[in-house]
Protein backbone atom coordinates (compact mmCIF):
# COMPACT_ATOMS: atom_id res chain seq x y z
CA UNK A 1 0.00 0.00 0.00
CA UNK A 2 1.00 3.27 -0.49
CA UNK A 3 2.02 5.90 1.67
CA UNK A 4 1.70 8.73 -0.56
CA UNK A 5 0.41 9.19 -4.35
CA UNK A 6 1.42 11.93 -6.77
CA UNK A 7 -1.79 13.50 -8.20
CA UNK A 8 -1.48 16.88 -10.88
CA UNK A 9 -4.15 18.31 -8.88
CA UNK A 10 -2.91 18.09 -5.46
CA UNK A 11 0.62 18.74 -6.72
CA UNK A 12 1.33 19.99 -9.96
CA UNK A 13 3.99 22.40 -9.98
CA UNK A 14 3.22 23.40 -14.04
CA UNK A 15 7.16 22.49 -14.60
CA UNK A 16 7.53 19.06 -15.57
CA UNK A 17 10.97 18.57 -14.90
CA UNK A 18 10.09 19.60 -10.87
CA UNK A 19 6.68 17.49 -11.25
CA UNK A 20 8.29 14.36 -12.52
CA UNK A 21 10.66 14.35 -10.23
CA UNK A 22 7.81 14.59 -7.43
CA UNK A 23 6.59 11.35 -8.73
CA UNK A 24 10.02 9.52 -8.31
CA UNK A 25 10.21 10.93 -5.52
CA UNK A 26 6.87 9.66 -3.59
CA UNK A 27 7.97 6.52 -5.62
CA UNK A 28 11.28 6.46 -3.90
CA UNK A 29 9.33 7.31 0.01
CA UNK A 30 6.68 4.53 -1.10
CA UNK A 31 9.62 1.99 -1.34
CA UNK A 32 11.20 3.13 1.97
CA UNK A 33 7.62 2.88 3.62
CA UNK A 34 7.66 -0.72 2.44
CA UNK A 35 10.62 -1.36 3.03
CA UNK A 36 10.37 -0.27 7.14
CA UNK A 37 6.77 -2.14 6.93
CA UNK A 38 9.10 -5.40 5.83
CA UNK A 39 11.57 -4.79 8.80
CA UNK A 40 14.20 -5.53 6.64
CA UNK A 41 17.23 -3.73 7.97
CA UNK A 42 19.47 -4.09 4.74
CA UNK A 43 16.60 -3.26 2.55
CA UNK A 44 15.18 -0.12 5.17
CA UNK A 45 19.13 1.23 4.38
CA UNK A 46 19.59 1.23 0.56
CA UNK A 47 15.90 2.27 0.31
CA UNK A 48 16.59 5.41 3.07
CA UNK A 49 20.36 6.01 0.78
CA UNK A 50 18.43 6.21 -2.30
CA UNK A 51 15.90 8.67 -1.11
CA UNK A 52 18.64 10.82 0.66
CA UNK A 53 20.55 11.10 -2.59
CA UNK A 54 17.43 12.40 -4.72
CA UNK A 55 16.30 14.42 -2.44
CA UNK A 56 19.67 16.37 -2.23
CA UNK A 57 20.00 16.16 -6.76
CA UNK A 58 16.32 16.99 -6.79
CA UNK A 59 16.91 20.14 -4.29
CA UNK A 60 19.71 21.13 -6.33
CA UNK A 61 17.81 21.12 -9.50
CA UNK A 62 15.31 23.19 -8.07
CA UNK A 63 17.45 25.73 -6.58
CA UNK A 64 19.62 25.97 -10.21
CA UNK A 65 16.36 26.83 -11.94
CA UNK A 66 15.19 29.22 -9.47
CA UNK A 67 18.52 31.08 -9.67
CA UNK A 68 18.37 31.04 -12.90
CA UNK A 69 14.80 32.78 -13.15
CA UNK A 70 15.67 35.08 -10.95
CA UNK A 71 12.71 33.69 -8.46
CA UNK A 72 11.85 36.03 -5.61
CA UNK A 73 11.63 33.86 -2.68
CA UNK A 74 14.60 31.38 -3.56
CA UNK A 75 16.23 32.61 0.10
CA UNK A 76 12.82 31.24 2.17
CA UNK A 77 12.63 28.28 -0.19
CA UNK A 78 16.54 27.22 0.43
CA UNK A 79 15.73 27.63 3.82
CA UNK A 80 13.26 24.96 4.16
CA UNK A 81 15.22 22.76 1.62
CA UNK A 82 18.34 23.33 3.91
CA UNK A 83 16.80 22.10 7.00
CA UNK A 84 14.92 19.32 5.69
CA UNK A 85 18.47 18.04 4.60
CA UNK A 86 20.28 18.76 7.85
CA UNK A 87 17.09 15.99 9.55
CA UNK A 88 17.48 13.72 7.04
CA UNK A 89 21.29 13.70 7.15
CA UNK A 90 21.18 13.39 10.88
CA UNK A 91 18.35 10.44 10.93
CA UNK A 92 20.78 8.57 7.99
CA UNK A 93 23.74 9.03 9.97
CA UNK A 94 22.41 7.89 13.16
CA UNK A 95 20.69 4.81 11.57
CA UNK A 96 24.00 3.84 9.92
CA UNK A 97 26.03 4.24 13.09
CA UNK A 98 22.98 1.96 14.62
CA UNK A 99 21.66 4.48 17.11
CA UNK A 100 18.36 4.69 15.45
CA UNK A 101 15.55 2.78 13.62
CA UNK A 102 13.36 4.01 10.27
CA UNK A 103 9.95 3.69 11.23
CA UNK A 104 6.28 4.27 9.95
CA UNK A 105 7.00 7.55 12.49
CA UNK A 106 9.69 8.65 9.79
CA UNK A 107 8.10 7.97 6.73
CA UNK A 108 4.92 9.37 7.48
CA UNK A 109 6.80 12.74 8.72
CA UNK A 110 8.63 12.88 5.32
CA UNK A 111 5.14 12.42 3.77
CA UNK A 112 3.69 14.87 5.87
CA UNK A 113 6.78 17.39 4.65
CA UNK A 114 5.92 16.42 1.33
CA UNK A 115 2.04 17.14 1.05
CA UNK A 116 3.00 20.27 2.93
CA UNK A 117 6.10 21.78 0.56
CA UNK A 118 5.00 21.35 -2.78
CA UNK A 119 1.67 22.57 -2.62
CA UNK A 120 2.10 25.60 -0.81
CA UNK A 121 5.56 26.03 -1.52
CA UNK A 122 6.88 24.89 -4.75
CA UNK A 123 3.45 25.50 -6.63
CA UNK A 124 4.87 29.05 -5.86
CA UNK A 125 7.35 29.04 -8.50
CA UNK A 126 5.42 27.32 -11.07
CA UNK A 127 4.54 30.76 -13.00
CA UNK A 128 8.24 31.87 -12.71
CA UNK A 129 10.38 28.64 -13.55
CA UNK A 130 7.79 27.66 -16.58
CA UNK A 131 8.65 30.99 -18.36
CA UNK A 132 12.46 30.05 -18.38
Amino acid sequence: MSLIKWTSEEYGTGVSQHDDEHKHLFGLLNGLHASVAAGERGSIGRALDGLIAFVAEHFSAEEKNMRKASYPALDQHLMEHEKLVKTCINLQQQFHAGTTEITTETTTFLRDWLKQHIPNVDRKYGPTLSAI
